[in-house]
């Protein structure tokens, strides 16, 4: 098939949008060099379910990142739609509070009864940000321990500010953290996922504010591992911090940390809190929380009335529905179909993430240009796809059946790729796909 059958008016203005827009666009994880460079639809007219329709109107089935793992329901769920149209009637902003955020704050603090207070704000760097500043008031202490990928503000990337064996390739190519400071050097003190004897000298070195961690990304934690940290914060007054932005109401009907019987003193929710409405909250302990009111944490539109409202219905079409159950299913039967693919064709395959949050990469140093390969046939047969799912309660089996006959054939071919028969960089229209970040979980 022709270059030209892929190319559309969403290709011109992503040419369009990197001549004004640096980057292209605010998000690394949305640009067209991640799948497809130069023939990535990268622009939506509308979505609906698992649809996706491009500038084109050219309607493509989402079986990639479905948002960013925002919207576990599908794209335009009928019911908080409708909740938001609702509020767009009765007015968005008002020099009053909208009384939906202690409902929301009610219900979070009942799923989690740990916890005895809330923020909120937007985005989930502002979340991790704000948790970072509570631990900081709380405690006293300036110095942070991490693991996993807590988003973009300077405390965080402080990290990257020398060249740290356990932070290679943490970033994404040609990426630097320059414009931090250089003063943060050495606040933020990075530690392996599951290895206990590394975050027990980190604390035995360092007075610290906090011990910040995605519970689990790809691997689940040891029980040492978890039972080991919340005890050191419980010895030396460290504030236990749980990211869930990614995680929550992935497995469970709110943190993963609930798996497994562990509670933080503080955890963040974010993504798919408020099915694709800007909404992110911060969870915890009353004596932690209120040293909110001993520093500055204040924002004029996390006191919108939209992400609230969004986020309410949300959660009570999950807890009716069970969607965390339904998704963790259907994203075991992704996996297990990779696997069986990928026998069929003779190739490697190394599974990562939740269920709910499946993907994969071959192992093989050809493993972008195949991930490429793989967006690139699937957009001819009208799926947005690579080498990972998110998956929403709206992925059905119809849909599953038809991206597993295509990706039956794509293997097949990367097998005589791999046999000699054939020649991915011939196969290949465009330039390779970008690689991703790695993370410490």
């Amino acid at each position: 098939m022709s270059i030209n059958y892929l190319k559309g008016e969403g290709q011109e203005l992503w040419e369009r949008a990197k001549k004004i827009i640096p980057g292209g666009n605010m998000l690394l994880s949305k640009r067209s060099e991640m799948f497809l460079p130069g023939l990535w639809p990268s622009y939506f007219s509308k979505a609906k379910g698992c649809n996706v329709w491009d500038l084109n109107n050219r309607k493509l089935i989402d079986l990639s990142i479905m948002g960013i793992g925002t919207n576990i329901l599908g794209y335009g769920n009928e019911e908080v739609d409708q909740s938001v149209r609702e509020v767009i009637e009765k007015g968005n902003m008002s020099t009053l509070n909208c009384p939906e955020e202690v409902y929301l704050a009610e219900k979070l603090i009942d799923i989690h009864r740990w916890a005895d207070k809330v923020r909120f704000s937007r985005a989930g760097g502002e979340a991790n940000s704000i948790a970072v500043r509570i631990a900081r008031a709380a405690t006293g202490k300036e110095k942070i321990a991490i693991c996993g990928y807590h988003g973009w503000h300077d405390w965080y990337l402080s990290t990257n500010l020398k060249g740290n064996s356990e932070l290679e390739e943490h970033l994404l190519p040609g990426l630097d953290p320059n414009g931090v400071p250089k003063g943060l050097l050495g606040t933020v003190l990075p530690f392996s996922f599951n290895n206990t004897k590394q975050i027990k000298e980190i604390v035995s070195k360092n007075e610290l504010a906090a011990i910040k961690m995605e519970v689990q990304r790809n691997e689940p934690p040891t029980r040492e591992f978890l039972e080991v940290i919340r005890n050191l914060c419980n010895e030396k007054n460290i504030v236990l911090i749980f990211d869930e932005c990614t995680s929550g109401f992935r497995e469970t009907f709110g943190g993963i940390h609930k798996k497994f019987g562990i509670n933080p003193d503080i955890a963040m929710f974010g993504k798919a809190l408020g099915n694709g409405y800007a909404i992110t909250a911060v969870i915890g302990k009353e004596n932690i929380m209120d040293a909110v009111q001993k520093t500055f944490i204040s924002s004029t539109f996390w006191t919108e009335r939209i992400g609230p409202s969004a986020a309410l219905k949300t959660l009570e079409i999950m807890e009716r529905t069970k969607s965390w159950e339904k998704i963790t299913k259907t994203g075991i039967k992704i996996k297990n179909n990779w696997e069986k693919l990928s026998k069929e064709h003779n190739l490697k395959i190394i599974h990562k993430g939740l269920p709910a949050l499946a993907g994969f990469d071959f192992d093989n140093e050809d493993n972008l240009k195949y991930k490429t390969f793989i967006s690139q046939e699937m957009l001819k047969e009208g799926f947005l796809a690579a080498n990972s799912i998110y998956v929403s309660t709206v992925h059905n089996q119809d849909i599953l059946d038809s991206y597993f006959n295509n990706l039956s054939n794509i293997f097949s071919k990367i097998n005589l790729c791999q046999t000699g028969s054939l020649d991915i960089d011939e196969l290949l229209i465009g330039d390779v796909c970008h690689s991703g970040f790695k993370r410490l979980n």
